[in-house]
């Protein structure tokens, strides 16, 4: 593995920042999305964020030498196949990245695993993939992090998007990356076995 392999992180509920902050004090540049929601109490309304995964966060580091992340305070485990850690694709992860820095509404949606696949062309997010659906009349992106079986949707314009054929090259590295991960697995588990 190298120290650019990133993996998601399950962590106790509502210990997503703590965590952060111990895997940042040990060297690590986690990663935990939010979002903003507003939130009433009796007097007044807030604005507030929220992990957009919540019970989860990401973090780049090398499969063995997992220790110091699984001995951070609040960190359950790291989440693969079995005992094995299994990499989230770090297209998934980029494809997040870049929503949170485009400034667009977006929160939590649930998982999606079929559905239209289209390409974002121009705004923000121009160069995404993700799924299209509608919600009350407007047009949303949704993006999945395939290993944790969640996702998030952004609101668009159906102009900004381009439908992927199924037949094209695009569509194939996609389910690809998908086919790499769980290959990836697989030459853990049986390098595990070896090495016992």
């Amino acid at each position: 593995m190298t120290a650019d392999t990133w993996y998601a992180v399950k962590v106790r509920p509502r210990f997503e920042r703590t965590v952060l902050t111990h895997l940042q004090a040990r060297g690590y540049d986690p990663f935990l999305p939010c979002y903003s929601v507003k939130r009433q109490w009796t007097d007044r309304v807030k604005s507030v964020e929220l992990p957009l995964f919540p019970g989860y966060l990401f973090c780049q580091f090398d499969f063995n030498a997992r220790f110091p992340i699984l001995s951070a305070p609040g960190v359950n485990f790291i989440v693969g196949m079995g005992r094995v850690p299994v990499p989230v694709p770090p297209a998934e992860i980029e494809s997040i990245r870049s929503l949170v820095k485009s400034g667009l509404h977006y929160e939590p949606h649930p998982y999606l695993a079929v559905g239209q696949l289209v390409q974002i062309e121009q705004g923000a997010l121009a160069g995404l993939i993700g799924l299209i659906t509608e919600v009350k009349g407007n047009s949303r992106l949704i993006l999945s992090i395939n290993l944790l079986m969640r996702s998030v949707s952004a609101e668009i314009d159906r102009s900004w998007v381009r439908p992927i054929n199924p037949s094209s090259k695009q569509y194939f590295h996609l389910q690809s990356g998908d086919a790499e991960v769980r290959s990836l697995a697989k030459s853990q588990i049986s390098l595990k076995t070896k090495v016992s």
